[in-house]
């Protein structure tokens, strides 16, 4: 876990997965802030905390927490406010957060269903919910095998759960369809005892590929937010509190 970690701090500034993620998930948090740069914010499973710095910090105060000392190390001396714990007991009062995140943390607890009302709970009314999952079975290992998942989600389970927690869902679409045909070749060879392998996942390409990856995350990104994705490799949810 923590040599994970280490190469995710590594590559997560310039690796075209990351910047495709980002992509899509800027947006996402813009929207939901609006003109506001006053908001309190909770990243759930903050990790290195990079997309506290990158995607949250300019919209308020944002805080973090992760259960692994590692990932809390990294975010520490960033200088966030930070807590360790698990995301099924969120250590924050109910009704606190304007925006609640959680990126590509989903896959790995234990009971999702219970983790959505927990960010729910902690959600101001009116407040907004981005997270980021794994997605479709059949793209199981690779990078996942270092961080084993309990599963991967579609859209209709990421529905499901978040709507169960109480919360209304805005937007809703896979991720990556474009890297789609590629990853699942990838597992398939790799199931075949074949050449296939997760060093691509986490390494980073010559400059010339990685700048037309990223510009095609870019492409897919901005159709996205018109025209949800049918396939990908993660699901990318947006959801509102209501008001009382």
């Amino acid at each position: 876990m923590d040599e994970a970690l280490e190469l995710t701090s590594r590559v997560e500034a310039t690796h075209f997965w990351f910047r495709g993620f980002r992509h899509f998930v800027a947006p996402a948090i813009a929207e939901i802030a609006g003109p506001r740069r006053d908001l309190h914010v909770l990243d759930c499973g903050c990790g290195t905390g990079y997309n506290l710095a990158t995607l949250l910090r300019p919209y308020g105060r944002a805080f973090g927490f992760d259960l692994t000392p590692a990932g809390l190390a990294y975010a520490r001396a960033a200088g966030f406010p930070l807590a360790r714990a698990n995301m099924s007991a969120i250590p924050f009062q109910s009704a606190r957060f304007d925006l609640v995140t959680s990126f590509d943390v989903m896959q790995y607890v234990d009971d999702d269903s219970a983790v959505m009302k927990e960010m729910a709970r902690v959600l101001k009314p009116g407040g907004g919910l981005v997270v980021t999952a794994s997605a479709m079975d059949m793209l199981r290992g690779g990078h996942a095998g270092t961080w084993p998942e309990v599963r991967r989600y579609s859209t209709t389970r990421m529905r499901s759960i978040v709507e169960g927690a109480g919360l209304q869902v805005r937007h809703l679409t896979y991720l990556f369809a474009s890297l789609f045909p590629m990853m699942l070749a990838v597992r398939l060879a790799g199931r075949a005892g074949g050449a296939g392998g997760d060093d691509w996942e986490m390494n980073v390409p010559a400059a010339p590929i990685n700048t037309a990856l990223t510009w095609m995350l870019g492409a897919e990104a901005a159709l996205s937010r018109r025209i949800p994705m049918p396939v990908g490799s993660s699901v990318l949810v947006v959801a509102r509190k209501g008001r009382p």
